[in-house]
């Protein structure tokens, strides 16, 4: 079982950015990848989707639903290429038509022929569950006419909801899910390792807990108050597990993904103590 033994990585890349394969979909992308959806709401928001690319990272996520975000992707694709980057952004649309149409929208602002990954994003009550998943009419039916005309490689699903993943992964119709893990939401482990072993690709939203806690976290390291509840034992937290084909830490400076570059090349995976006491240490942070 794909849990805490082992890590399916190799270094590679200027970084030393350690890849992962990213289930049945045949990527191989660096584990580490970069969150966009609040990147655009920086100043420094090209400076650093410049930097994600520069160090290494292979996998980017957006939505449609994050202001600017597929537009600055696309601004860096249309003045440097594509290059390595694998892209997976999503719909909140629950129809065949709507799906569609905002693959189409994605491609335009993207600047892309074709998206690596297209997801069903936040399928997290049975209703839109329902929804997504009906016959004809549902949106994985117009994410299924998408991948059958070229524009789309692989379909995915995100749902903060363990069963809806669980149904997911089940159901045989998804190349990926996209999934909360980290110190503070560990309760996921036990359903990332059985994606893994269905041989899905799992993503990791929220790796470091959110942007509310992490910045109380960091105004912790910088008063040395902190203790082991740091960014770096939260990010080898994640990557500690073998199931996780990639970790998409959010990031709106190119500091943060410095930081989180740093710490991706060079962790060791974290012993079952270490993952205790981290769990612990989150648990008191509120």
């Amino acid at each position: 079982m794909a849990d805490f033994e082992g890590r399916p990585a190799f270094v590679t890349g200027m970084a030393g950015l350690r890849q992962r394969r990213l289930g049945r979909t045949g990527l191989v992308v660096t584990e580490l990848g970069l969150g966009a959806m609040d990147t655009p709401t920086s100043p420094n928001g090209a400076a650093t989707v410049a930097k994600a690319a520069e160090l290494g990272i292979t996998f980017v996520d957006s939505a449609r639903e994050y202001a600017g975000s597929e537009f600055l992707i696309g601004q860096h694709i249309r003045a440097h290429g594509q290059g390595g980057i694998h892209i997976g952004t999503k719909s909140f649309s629950r129809t065949a038509n709507g799906v569609q149409r905002d693959v189409d929208r994605s491609l335009s602002a993207l600047g892309v022929d074709r998206i690596d990954l297209y997801q069903l994003h936040d399928v997290t009550t049975p209703e839109s569950w329902d929804q997504v998943m009906g016959d004809d009419e549902g949106a994985l039916a117009g994410l299924k006419v998408a991948r059958y005309r070229g524009l789309i490689g692989q379909i995915g699903i995100s749902s903060h909801s363990l069963d809806v993943i669980e149904a997911a992964i089940t159901s045989d119709e998804f190349d990926t899910v996209m999934v909360e893990y980290s110190a503070f939401f560990p309760q996921s482990a036990a359903l990332i390792a059985f994606a893994a072993d269905c041989d899905v690709g799992v993503i990791v939203m929220r790796p470091l807990g959110g942007s509310g806690r992490t910045s109380v976290i960091r105004g912790r390291v910088e008063d040395g108050s902190a203790g082991i509840l740091t960014p770096a034992n939260l990010l080898r937290y994640v990557l500690s597990h073998a199931g996780v084909s990639v970790a998409i830490a959010g990031a709106r400076h190119p500091s943060r993904i410095e930081e989180n570059v740093a710490t991706a090349s060079s962790y060791e995976p974290m012993d079952a103590a270490e993952r205790l006491a981290i769990e612990q240490a989150a648990a008191r942070l509120y």
